[in-house]
């Protein structure tokens, strides 16, 4: 199955008065690289997070993003008295604030190392983030992975396309190559006959048929032309799945095939520049030149398949 890498999914949800949203972005990454942005009082939650992510994606640069509105009295942080009232008669012995030159503000003393304490109920409120990020990680997950589906299917038409060309031009080029040798024994015929016309020579069927054989096994490209067809199979089973059905979770139709179509694409390319440098038939030369440049379209694309 063809998935894209590039996706986007999100979800949200309250739990027990707490309103929790998450969002999911995936990019094209040749590897599984996981950002993940969370409140600073839910940071210990990361690495499950990740561990989530890791056991429903396998490639791609992930980002999530996830937020909490907690509007109940038990996210309030509660004022240290002691340390409050310490600053403010800091302050009031201040010489312009005893004067009455300066108003004393409490404001930016709230923000003074000690004032405010986090709620003492943080485990509780991180066992709850727990259980509400990990349902809405299912959710955006799913719908990111649905979007990569989508975009998959798009990236198929095309992989299937470019797999077309290259097997029309094949043929074309399996066609041409026992050909090729047969016109260059006749031009080579015609050639040295043109040469020895006004000489008292004559030609020698066994030095044509040297010179030919040596000529056909310095061009010849029918072992290039059985691995580029074999490739070109390998290919299609990648692309389309095994066996003619749709390939369940778990199975080899349903794993990430992008570095491995990648890959491939190289050792078709190999073959085709084998092909090309064999061979001076301008027939042979065009279909090439379009069998290469199918070849680097799939290579292009398969940077966004997972």
């Amino acid at each position: 199955m063809i998935r894209s890498m590039t996706g986007f999914g999100e979800a949200s949800g309250t739990f027990e008065g707490t309103h929790y949203f998450l969002e999911v972005r995936s990019l094209n990454n040749r590897y599984f690289k996981a950002t993940i942005r969370l409140p600073d009082v839910f940071q210990g939650l990361e690495a499950e997070i990740e561990a989530a992510l890791r056991r429903r994606i396998a490639r791609g640069s992930i980002t999530v993003v996830a937020t909490c509105t907690d509007e109940s009295a038990d996210a309030a942080y509660s004022v240290n008295h002691r340390a409050l009232s310490s600053y403010i008669e800091q302050v009031l012995r201040t010489p312009q604030v005893a004067s009455g030159q300066v108003r004393l503000d409490l404001g930016p003393l709230l923000s003074l190392p000690g004032v405010l304490q986090q709620p003492s109920n943080e485990e509780s409120r991180l066992v709850k983030a727990r259980a509400a990020y990990t349902t809405l990680l299912d959710k955006a997950v799913d719908g990111m992975l649905a979007m990569r589906a989508r975009e998959g299917q798009a990236l198929l038409k095309d992989l299937i396309a470019q797999r077309d060309v290259i097997a029309e031009q094949l043929e074309t080029v399996r066609e041409r190559s026992p050909q090729v040798v047969q016109e260059y024994e006749l031009r080579l015929k015609g050639r040295i006959e043109m040469m020895i016309k006004d000489a008292e020579v004559k030609l020698q069927p066994v030095d044509l048929i040297r010179e030919s054989a040596v000529y056909a096994e310095r061009s010849d490209i029918s072992e290039e032309i059985m691995r580029l067809g074999e490739h070109i199979r390998q290919y299609t089973e990648m692309i389309t799945g095994t066996g003619g059905h749709a390939p369940k979770p778990g199975e080899a139709g349903d794993r990430p095939v992008g570095r491995t179509l990648d890959f491939l694409a190289q050792e078709m390319l190999r073959e085709a520049n084998t092909m090309a440098s064999k061979s001076a038939d301008s027939v042979i030369s065009r279909c090439i030149v379009e069998v290469k440049g199918a070849i680097d379209r799939i290579k292009e694309q398969v940077q966004n398949v997972e």
